[in-house]
């Protein structure tokens, strides 16, 4: 082997370390006393899409934009609420519990993807009472029905989760299983045996960004029930982490499933039950 190819050689095997051991510094930025994270990077580029996009697609049925700001900032802080207790009570009560001014610092322990779930479910229900369900004048009550707007709220969640995960690979963290395959990666910051393990960031990560792109595709098809790309929402997305489930390594219950799966089931089961429903009354209709 020439000398040539030798370095050749040597610099196919230092890239092939540097993508499959992941190294990154979570910290992006440390200014004195402020830090920015990677993650928090992400969130923020998740969050602003996902506004941009609301904003673009209430334009584009003729609703008003301003309404769809503000909207916006009930989910955010909905959601951020709910993410966090989510993380609390679903997966280390016992410790927040003990140190209960830990929960307020979302940089420690995290965030939990089911929790913003049911925390941005939760505000659409206040946030529809409070401009639906009310006789009191509301800027909302002349843009029509609410179910047409939960279908365009859904469309960016899994872009924003996407991101999410993106963030989580470069902090190291929610890991996968060990594996053999050839694109295993290695975690030294938080896994120092070195095991190599399945990037389930990255699986999460590009299979929430494919269900973003079949929301988008199902949505601009017309003729559809009001609340279809709603419910395809929860379907496809808490399907597909239920499945993902099985290639993470931690959250193991008694079960023989893990708290995601547990998590997820719920939404699978409504979902799956309002399609059947959907699908019997448009037999009904069509005789």
């Amino acid at each position: 082997m020439s000398r040539s190819d030798t370095k050749i050689l040597q610099f196919e095997i230092c890239i092939l370390q540097f993508m499959f051991t992941n190294t990154l510094n979570p910290i992006l930025l440390s200014l004195g006393p402020i830090t920015i994270r990677w993650y928090g990077l992400f969130l923020a580029i998740g969050v602003l899409l996902s506004v941009l996009i609301i904003v673009r697609l209430f334009k584009q049925n003729n609703l008003r934009p301003q309404n769809a700001v503000d909207l916006c900032v009930w989910l955010i802080v909905g959601g951020l609420i709910g993410a966090r207790l989510g993380e609390v009570l679903f997966y280390e009560p016992v410790y927040f519990f003990s140190h209960p001014l830990e929960i307020l610092f979302i940089n420690h322990g995290g965030l939990s993807s089911h929790g913003m779930t049911i925390g941005l479910l939760v505000t659409f229900w206040i946030w529809i009472r409070r401009h639906y369900l009310t006789p009191n004048p509301s800027p909302y009550k002349g843009e029509g029905s609410w179910k047409r707007i939960a279908d365009i709220l859904v469309i960016p969640i899994p872009l924003l989760a996407a991101f999410i995960r993106i963030g989580n690979f470069f902090n190291s963290e929610i890991l996968g299983k060990a594996t053999n395959l050839s694109w295993g990666v290695k975690f030294p910051l938080t896994d120092p045996p070195l095991i190599t393990r399945h990037p389930i960031q990255i699986y999460e990560a590009l299979v929430a960004i494919s269900v973003y792109c079949l929301l988008f595709t199902i949505y601009k098809k017309k003729k559809l029930s009001p609340l279809f790309t709603f419910h395809f929402f929860l379907f496809a997305y808490l399907s597909s982490r239920f499945v993902l489930e099985f290639w993470k390594a931690d959250y193991q219950t008694s079960c023989g499933i893990s708290v995601g799966q547990l998590l997820s089931l719920p939404f699978i089961i409504y979902s799956t039950i309002w399609f059947i429903k959907n699908a019997k009354c448009r037999m009904r209709n069509a005789k």
